[in-house]
């Protein structure tokens, strides 16, 4: 089974020149922790809720006019739609993440997969030794 078959394919993202109001606003709508940053189609980044606390309003930055390019974490981890689940459980265990931007092989935005969703494809197993490995404390 792909990442294709099981990812969220609907995802809201933000661009580089988003008001950082505007972005708080949108995930806590949601109710989610961050947003992708997409320009042209590509994601380039993306912000975190903590991101907004660290890099706007912990170092002062005026916050009517702070945007997205200025808060977002460069360097995304993601995936790709024709990954297998396997793979992705893999990787996110590894890297003590619970959520990945899913892109199709142009590096365009097409999804989102979670954990949870993972969870649901019948590799319970293999989504609570992630979940075990995303809960460890990073030495």
């Amino acid at each position: 089974m792909n990442i294709q078959d099981v990812m969220t394919p609907d995802v809201s993202y933000v661009r580089p020149d988003t008001p950082i109001l505007e972005i708080a606003c949108k995930m806590r709508d949601a109710d989610i922790g961050s947003m992708p940053v997409v320009d042209d189609d590509r994601l380039i980044g993306m912000v975190t809720d903590r991101d907004i606390v660290v890099r706007v309003i912990a170092e002062g930055a005026e916050i009517a006019t702070a945007t997205a390019r200025g808060a977002m974490s460069p360097g995304v981890l993601y995936c790709y739609d024709d990954d297998s689940v396997e793979q992705v459980l893999d990787s996110m265990g590894d890297r003590q993440i619970r959520r990945l931007p899913v892109l199709n092989r142009d590096k365009r935005l097409v999804g989102f997969v979670s954990l949870g969703d993972l969870s649901l494809t019948g590799k319970r197993r293999a989504a609570g030794e992630a979940l075990q490995e995303i809960s460890q404390p990073s030495h």
